[in-house]
């Protein structure tokens, strides 16, 4: 008895003394007060906003942080998102990642007094770009640090790389919100120390953080490493291949660093690596050798690398665990091969912008996982198999810029429910839809279709359903007759681009078209008449050339501010131009007017925060001067205004304009002196004058406005373009520069032009007085051409260093003197027009002047030589003399003929001795100075005739 009752004593003292401390671990569970201070006062130095969280499940995590009221004793360590030590009761953890905190963390911040924090995770929240602060330090035994997705920027602080028991750090996506630039840096000093000290890394995630350094070999030292995030870090230099052997390493990610350079090395079947993601890098060999051990890899992507070229390697076929498979602009080629039927588990899918040939394999309709087929860029050939339409998950299918040919029909793609993308442009393939009702509740809701050049012959009648379409492409197609009525309903919330152009598109569009968002539209090259439609005012990018469009501009235009591209050239437009498109739309940088019936001014107001680089006004009726502010517009680059009946003087204050390259001025009423700039500014990057058929009067002296570097010969093939991004960072239209000239004696339009071409035509107006020699030192000039004026004196022999002259035409003017020998060395000299001048003397033989037919020598009665029938005389003939008192000689000299008739006078003595000498000893040379003397004379006497 005695036994049992000493036991069960026993057991209660065991239980009580366990229930005291077990009543004292809960006591001590409660925070401390300085603690829960702390981070109310941390609380307070934000304000909540759902904006500042973007990823689903946020909500404000502080919300359930309240002080204690009333003498309850709520312990922080049941607040939402923090941990405490259950022994000390220390908050060692907080997590308060997506919880809608907005403002400024700084190094002051109550934060920083939690000095037992072990795991802190802030991701996911808006923190106004502040810097991280350096009191991070006060965390010496942090494991966990994750900063990603909250608007930090700024350094990176050396202090991180103190905090040397992180097996975590993530200080990825810290960018613009709008752009998704990088806001924060990291030194290369700061990330060899960080690599250096912490040693205990497993993940380590920098991505978009520009940390513009090599990668330091150290980094093979991080053993416990799994995770290595270096996207888009600016790195260069030799990736270290030690990283490869780590052990652990199973996720490594390198994209997009332009200028990393590597090599794979071959794996071993030990190798725990999932992901490896090296797109956009310089790595190059042999990938096929390198990795066809990896059999754990599921993500695998290698596009845009340097692999060496040659077939697909089928060994990739091997990697049956693969969901992911890039290897798109590395130049592999051949048919894609059949080993990659294996790859059953496929998610994505890409080899685009490759050297692919054949027909796409029909085994690709297995893919039951397949969501994302990109084979666009390549040259497959055959038609889509039919087997597409098992691919039930398909959501992404991009087979543009084949060769791919055959009937498609809309059925194949009506089983495919969750296609939302679909790009068949620029094939020879003809997509057929049924023109009868289809089920609205079966037709896939699209967001992308690209249907360029697919011989469409009609409107789709599935888009009549379709509610969500964002991009919309059937331009370059066979569409006759007008947009059907249903269209103005279709996606009217979604639609934000619309490209129908380059068809047969006739009747009249609503005044007012009725996508809200829409960003992009192209009407251009069809039929369409009537008043000019207008879109919505979030419009960036809006063309309607090549059409029939009558009547006056709307005012409502002057609403679409954020305009970059308009082009309304070739219609039959009328009325002013609105004087708002000087300074409507700061980001305007393309505005085409040409070809049109606009008449009164050009706009007389632009900003010093324009972006205008081309400007196209040729061919209307506008009259007048010049605006004077358009040189606020610093970017200009091309500026066309011919054919109008612009009266001004030639527009020296141009010269400010750093960027302008095309001045376009020909067919106007332009008069007066082209003198001296007072500042003797040249137009610093001019390549393109044209000022023909204008009043100009005077001498033409290009130093005034060319600059030699500006003409310095461009040995590249490049052309002057503007490009405009519209819609998101990747998507850009590429707009040229366009002009009409007279090149080689023909008019010519170009809608393109070089950056190596270089022209000035000052023909058809009242120039006079000799050549410039200036011009000779221009050595990038293309095309010259001085014809139709008053010009004198002689052709510059420098003109011989104009080598990549193609076109020269000096005709119909008054100059005299032989053509300068130096031209027969321009062997780019394709035209070449002297016709209609005073030129004496033989024509110089040359690979190019031989060429030449008459018609370009003809009205100069004193040239002689082929092509000519007027044979030269011997080699010994003496020069011609100048063909009137009044003109220039080569160097300058103006000198009267009766002035050489006293000189005879005073000289006879003299000549009488020299006459006695030669006739004693060169009998020859006497002959000739006789011969010489006589018709000197007779020269004289002629003269006098006429009164001289």
């Amino acid at each position: 008895m005695m036994g049992w009752l000493s036991h069960c004593l026993l057991l209660f003292f065991i239980f009580f003394f366990k229930g005291c401390n077990t009543s004292t671990s809960h006591e001590l569970s409660y925070c401390h007060d300085e603690e829960s201070s702390a981070l109310l006062q941390f609380k307070q130095s934000f304000t909540i906003s759902a904006s500042a969280s973007g990823l689903e499940g946020a909500y404000p995590k502080v919300l359930s942080w309240k002080q204690a009221q009333g003498g309850n004793n709520i312990s922080c360590c049941t607040w939402d998102g923090v941990e405490c030590d259950e022994r000390t009761g220390h908050v060692i953890g907080l997590d308060l990642r997506s919880s809608c905190l907005y403002g400024s963390i700084h190094s002051n911040s109550s934060l920083f007094s939690l000095v037992h924090l072990q795991r802190l995770n802030l991701a996911d929240n808006h923190f106004n770009y502040s810097q991280i602060p350096t009191s991070i330090r006060n965390f010496p035994g942090l494991t966990h640090l994750d900063l990603s997705t909250s608007v930090f920027s700024g350094r990176v602080p050396l202090e991180v790389s103190q905090l040397v028991k992180l097996s975590l750090l993530n200080l990825s996506f810290n960018t613009e919100p709008s752009s998704g630039v990088g806001l924060l840096t990291l030194d290369g000093s700061n990330f060899r120390s960080l690599v250096q000290n912490l040693t205990n890394l497993q993940h380590l995630r920098l991505r978009f953080i520009n940390i513009s350094s090599p990668i330091p070999d150290s980094m093979a030292n991080l053993s416990f490493l799994t995770t290595l995030d270096l996207y888009q870090c600016h790195l260069f230099g030799d990736f270290p291949v030690r990283i490869f052997h780590l052990q652990n390493l199973q996720n490594l990610y390198l994209r997009d660093n332009l200028d990393l350079i590597g090599y794979l090395p071959e794996f071993n079947k030990s190798s725990r690596l999932i992901t490896l993601d090296l797109h956009g890098t310089r790595f190059s060999g042999n990938l096929a050798f390198s990795i066809k051990k990896l059999g754990s890899l599921k993500q695998l992507d290698v596009g845009a690398c340097n692999f060496s070229a040659g077939l697909v390697p089928s060994s990739l076929g091997n990697l049956r665990e693969l969901i992911y498979l890039d290897i798109s602009a590395n130049h592999f080629g051949g048919p894609v091969p059949d080993s990659f039927a294996n790859l059953t588990k496929l998610f994505v899918f890409r080899i685009s912008t490759s050297l692919l040939t054949g027909p796409i394999p029909s085994w690709l309709g297995n893919f039951s996982e397949l969501e994302y087929l990109d084979f666009g860029y390549n040259r497959l050939s055959g038609s889509i198999p039919t087997s597409f339409s098992n691919l039930t998950n398909l959501q992404i299918l991009y087979l543009q810029s084949n060769n791919l040919s055959g009937i498609v029909e809309f059925q194949t793609f009506q089983n495919l429910q969750n296609l939302n993308q679909l790009d068949l442009r620029s094939n020879s393939l003809e997509f057929f839809s049924e023109p009868t009702a289809v089920n609205a509740s079966t037709v896939p809701q699209f967001t992308h279709l690209k249907l360029t050049s697919c011989n469409v012959r009609e409107f789709p009648n599935f888009l009549r359903y379709q509610k969500h379409l964002e991009r919309l492409f059937l331009d370059r197609n066979k569409i006759h007759g007008q947009v059907p009525k249903w269209m103005w309903n279709m996606s009217t919330e979604s639609l934000v681009q619309l490209d129908i152009s380059e068809n047969f598109l006739s009747g009249q569009l609503p005044v007012f078209l009725p996508w809200v968002n829409q960003l992009y539209l192209r009407l251009a090259s069809n039929m369409f008449h009537g008043p000019l439609p207008i879109p919505a005012s979030s419009t960036l990018l809006y063309e309607a050339h090549d059409n029939k469009f009558t009547g006056k501009l709307s005012p409502v235009i002057c609403n679409m501010s954020s305009l970059r591209a308009l082009d309304f050239s070739n219609n039959n437009l009328s009325g002013m131009i609105p004087q708002c498109f000087g300074n409507f739309s700061d980001p305007l940088t393309l505005l085409i007017l040409g070809n049109n019936s606009f008449h009164g001014t050009l706009p007389q107001t632009y900003t010093n925060k324009s972006n205008l680089r081309i400007l196209d006004a040729s061919q209307n009726q506008l009259q007048g001067q010049l605006p004077r502010s358009l040189v606020n517009c610093l970017m200009l680059e091309t500026l066309v205004l011919s054919n109008n009946y612009f009266n001004d003087v030639f527009p020296f204050w141009m010269g400010t304009l750093p960027e302008l390259k095309i001045l376009a001025m020909r067919h106007n009423a332009f008069q007066g002196l082209i003198g001296k700039p007072e500042n003797n500014q040249q137009f610093p990057k001019l390549r393109v004058l044209d000022i023909s058929h204008n009043n100009f009067t005077g001498k033409f002296v290009a130093e005034y406005i060319f600059s030699k570097y500006a003409m310095r010969p461009i040995n590249q093939s490049t052309y002057m373009t503007v490009d405009i991004n519209y819609i998101s960072g990747n998507d850009w239209l590429t707009f040229g520069s366009t002009i009409k000239m007279t090149i080689k004696g023909v008019d010519r339009y170009y809608s393109r032009v070089q950056e190596a071409f270089a022209v000035i035509d000052i023909s058809s107006n009242k120039f006079e007085g000799k050549i410039d020699e200036y011009i000779g030192s221009l050595k990038g000039l293309w095309s010259l051409n001085f014809s139709n004026n008053r010009l004198s004196g002689r052709i510059p022999s420098s003109f011989g260093h104009l080598t990549n002259l193609e076109a020269l035409d000096l005709s119909n003017n008054k100059l005299w003197g032989e053509i300068p020998r130096q031209l027969a060395q321009l062997t780019f000299l394709a035209q070449f027009n002297v016709s209609h001048n005073n030129l004496t003397g033989p024509i110089p033989h040359g690979p190019q002047l031989n060429t030449f037919n008459i018609t370009s020598y003809e009205g100069n009665p004193g040239l002689c030589g082929d092509p000519l029938p007027k044979r030269c005389q011997s080699s010994n003939a003496p020069p011609q003399l100048p063909p009137s008192s009044t003109e220039e000689n080569d160097s300058g000299i103006e000198f009267e003929w009766t002035f050489v008739l006293a000189g005879c006078g005073s000289g006879f003595v003299v000549g009488v001795v020299l006459a006695d000498l030669a006739i004693t000893r060169r009998r020859e040379l006497f002959v000739e100075m006789v011969g010489m003397l006589i018709r000197l004379m007779e020269r004289i006497t002629s003269l006098k005739r006429f009164g001289r």
